[in-house]
């Protein structure tokens, strides 16, 4: 997907970086506010005028942004997004947030503010903010790009005292017209990873490197090529986290990684085909939807099953197709619960794929 090119001068940037938090010293974060200036220069190298890119920052103690800043606290925020964003009538939307984030009980990420504090802490809801901003409350910006370095562990982890504090933003009526991207770090339950002492985020760093080669990339091949540089740091230990995309236009939509099935297993209640059931268990695996990581699944196979298999570019087809061929080979299909297991070793999806392959070897059922 290829949007069409927007002029400089009309690409409207929200760019926010939260390094010091209310909450305390417990909560610094170095790395966003160096961040968010850092992506700000990208912006200002690629001839989006400086009066167009409203920054927000919270930076640590004795560092100096050198740069005019509004704060970061949550009334200047919910400000930005319910009035000062969608009153712009430009093209294009850039929005970058660097900080701290959660993913509350109803599983929308949440993004706090500066002034968060143990017992009162403010955030921003994303969702809240994405409807918003492709509602006709929003008549311009009509090509939106968000880049959300930030945790999302679950919020019940953690122990705090009370719950979040949350507003849903008002918006007005649903259109199609928006095309919104969401570019986030971690996926989900994951911490996303930073660097204090390079005082820099690890997603950031690399979105930021992948940007410096392209004056203002499409969405899909920029994902590509910062999950492929995530996916080789994963592969060398550095990181565990796996980054996602949302990607919401007319007559288009891409989410990667796929959304996992609930703990409820999908044979409970109506009685779920076997082969269905199995490529559920497989696609619910985020390493599935990457291409270049099921290379490397299918690389770890028996070679006689896989050799003269075909492949498919689309993630389901190309699954269907590795069980269809590991299916007619001996222990084919124990050994691909052996590989996926060793690549991702997540006990909830391993027990349901485990108990998916031998639902499937009893009696697979039509189809296959």
């Amino acid at each position: 997907m290829t949007p069409r090119p927007v002029p400089a001068d009309r690409i409207f940037a929200l760019v926010v970086g939260i390094e010091q938090y209310a909450a305390g010293s417990g909560w610094d974060l170095p790395g966003p506010a160096r961040d968010a200036l850092r992506f700000r220069e990208w912006l200002l190298a690629r001839e989006v005028p400086d009066a167009h890119i409203q920054l927000h920052l919270a930076p640590l103690p004795g560092t100096d942004p050198g740069v005019p800043f509004r704060p970061a606290d949550h009334d200047s925020l919910r400000r930005a997004f319910i009035t000062d964003v969608p009153d712009r009538r430009d093209e294009a939307l850039w929005v970058w947030w660097g900080g701290h984030g959660v993913l509350d009980t109803d599983e929308s990420m949440a993004l706090y503010t500066a002034d968060a504090t143990l017992t009162d802490r403010r955030a921003i809801d994303v969702e809240s903010a994405l409807t918003r901003l492709r509602s006709d409350a929003t008549p311009g910006l009509r090509t939106q790009m968000w880049m959300v370095d930030a945790c999302r562990t679950f919020d019940e982890q953690h122990g705090f005292p009370q719950t979040l504090s949350i507003e849903r933003f008002p918006t007005g009526a649903r259109i199609v017209e928006h095309e919104q991207t969401l570019m986030f770090a971690a996926g989900r339950g994951q911490r996303a990873g930073n660097d204090p002492d390079r005082r820099l985020g690890l997603f950031s760093d690399i979105v930021l490197r992948e940007l410096s080669a392209d004056p203002l990339p499409a969405p899909l091949p920029l994902f590509d090529a910062v999950k492929a540089r995530m996916g080789a740091l994963r592969a060398a230990g550095h990181t565990a986290q796996i980054p996602g995309l949302r990607l919401e236009a007319p007559g288009y939509s891409e989410h990667v990684p796929q959304a996992r099935p609930s703990g409820v297993s999908p044979a409970a209640g109506r009685k779920v085909p076997p082969t269905a059931r199995l490529i559920t268990a497989l696609m619910a695996y985020p390493l599935m939807s990457d291409r270049d990581e099921r290379q490397v699944l299918v690389n770890e196979l028996p070679s006689a099953a896989v050799a003269r298999m075909p492949r498919h570019a689309m993630p389901r087809t190309d699954v269907i197709g590795i069980v269809r061929a590991l299916r007619a080979h001996p222990e084919g299909l124990r050994t691909l619960y052996a590989v996926v297991t060793l690549i991702d070793e997540d006990p909830g999806r391993a027990a349901e794929l485990k108990s998916s392959v031998e639902d499937f070897l009893t009696d697979p059922g039509p189809g296959m």
